[in-house]
């Protein structure tokens, strides 16, 4: 019976990471949740918080719809372009891949609950019902940036995640330890003055890294001004979110 279920477990896991890959994601990773359990039931509950583990994709953005943010005053058909890849068509390809993903494990006769990409609880400044990069750092994708984006060592903060809970026993990976160190690239872009170049402290809330009311005024300022909420500078000089060479912070 052990063997069987193991073997059970590694088909599923391969059929995972398949339908990840056919559905366009370049990062797929498993995360144990035990560690964060509080962090994730003050968050979103009680349902979340009931499941252990953590099926985590992401869907890189491409580096040209990034690199036009860096520029000062950024033109509002720039802002338009990347907000509607970035955030439509993106995020829609993650919702059907994270949908397939649970339907994929509940045939398995596993739980599964597919967390939406960019979804805001109302109330919740900057908040979904679980959060992506929380998966994503645990599977050992990446690590929490100064500017509270999860950093990849191959792309930086410029890429989108989804999330699966679940309670399928997949192996899971490790955390990654490599920190942003001495950078302070994001800080010195962002022009709200909202991130405080704090390196990741889990002990920490999220404030005393980003002042979130700072970020949110700008953005609704964006709005009003140029028609579109998005910034995203602190991707754009992100020196891990460049294209091609070696990184040095």
């Amino acid at each position: 019976m052990k063997v069987s279920m193991e073997q059970n477990t590694r088909e599923l896991l391969a059929k995972l990471k398949e339908l990840a890959q056919n559905g366009g994601a370049g990062y797929f990773g498993v995360a144990d949740l035990a560690p964060a359990t509080g962090f994730i039931r003050e968050q979103g509950g009680d349902i979340p918080a009931s499941f252990p583990t953590a099926v985590s994709v992401g869907i890189a953005i491409p580096a040209g719809l990034v690199e036009m943010l860096a520029v000062a005053d950024t033109d509002p058909g720039v802002l338009v372009t990347y907000d509607r890849y970035v955030y439509q068509v993106c995020n829609l390809m993650l919702d059907q891949l994270t949908f397939n993903l649970a339907r994929e494990i509940e045939g398995a006769g596993y739980r599964a609950m597919p967390v939406a990409a960019s979804l805001r609880v109302p109330g919740r400044p900057f908040a979904g019902v679980f959060s992506h990069k929380l998966a994503a750092h645990l599977a050992g994708m990446g690590w929490i940036g100064k500017s509270c984006l999860l950093i990849t060592p191959r792309d930086g903060p410029r890429v989108r995640w989804g999330t699966v809970l679940t309670d399928a026993p997949l192996p899971a990976g490790k955390p990654m330890e490599r920190g942003c160190r001495g950078c302070t690239k994001c800080v010195e872009a962002c022009p709200a003055g909202a991130v405080k170049g704090r390196n990741f402290n889990p002990a920490e809330p999220r404030s005393a890294r980003l002042n979130v009311e700072k970020c949110e005024e700008y953005r609704n300022n964006m709005a009003a001004s140029k028609g579109v909420r998005t910034c995203g500078k602190c991707l754009a000089v992100c020196p891990y979110s460049k294209r091609k060479g070696k990184v040095s912070v």
